[in-house]
């Protein structure tokens, strides 16, 4: 199998949809109302890039709302505390592991990856680089100083958080990024998903760049008791360093 699973569930709120097309931008304001219940998605429909530019570079980095561009509709959401709490353990996971298993990673967070030459763009709930070629790309931006997006390349690993289902395009919007994979935790089950020649993504049993499957991840994300996660932390590093 190509998913880790836990028995419960969790009740999300129902969608808002603004038929387009759409013209004005809405305002911090008027975002900030919408999306003030955890996990609710509000989506604006046939809207352009000026539309998504303008409304990305208008939210601060601080206000706790995620946005997502497909070319056609843009999606705006306000982040939950178990949205949080599972990025949260996803990104020690991937990061404890490679550290013990002495794989080269770059954390890119929670970065917009807005890209005008494809009109489409979106904030990942996490990024890594681990490829030598961008991890040595991030570090040279890194050492200029540079704060434009353009110069950093696009992440090998992605990873989204879906307590609400998404209601525009990310896989596509990935595929075309050139990511080559996509973790998606959804009902409290992680799919790990790879992206084909076809320009598809299709689930695997095992992550490509850290050795680990979706039971293993869904077991410390889902299952082990994380209520102090310091302790969680020296848990899995204790079993990392068992089984090395």
């Amino acid at each position: 199998m190509s998913t880790a699973t836990t028995q419960s569930t969790t009740v999300v709120p129902t969608s808002i949809e603004v038929p387009g097309p759409v013209t004005r931008v809405p305002t911090l304001e008027e975002l900030e109302r919408l999306t003030a219940l955890p996990e609710r998605r509000v989506v604006y429909r046939g809207v352009d890039w000026s539309f998504y530019e303008q409304l990305v570079d208008s939210i601060p980095e601080s206000t706790n709302i995620h946005v997502d561009y497909d070319g056609k509709d843009l999606e705006v959401m306000g982040k939950g505390r178990k949205h949080e709490l599972v990025r949260v353990l996803l990104r020690r996971l991937v990061e404890t592991i490679s550290e013990e298993l002495g794989i080269p990673c770059n954390s890119v967070g929670e970065t917009t990856w807005k890209r005008m030459e494809i009109a489409c763009g979106l904030e990942a709930d996490l990024c890594y680089y681990f490829l030598p070629e961008k991890l040595a790309a991030d570090a040279a931006a890194i050492s200029r100083g540079s704060d434009d997006i353009a110069d950093y390349p696009n992440p090998d690993l992605a990873i989204e958080v879906d307590i609400s289902p998404p209601q525009v395009d990310r896989a596509g919007i990935y595929a075309t990024l050139g990511v080559t994979e996509v973790w998606r935790f959804v009902d409290n089950t992680l799919v790990i998903e790879r992206l084909m020649p076809q320009g598809n993504y299709a689930s695997v049993e095992t992550s490509g760049f850290v050795p680990i499957t979706p039971d293993y991840v869904g077991r410390w994300v889902c299952d082990e008791d994380s209520s102090d996660e310091s302790a969680w932390a020296r848990r899995l590093r204790a079993e990392l360093r068992k089984n090395s």
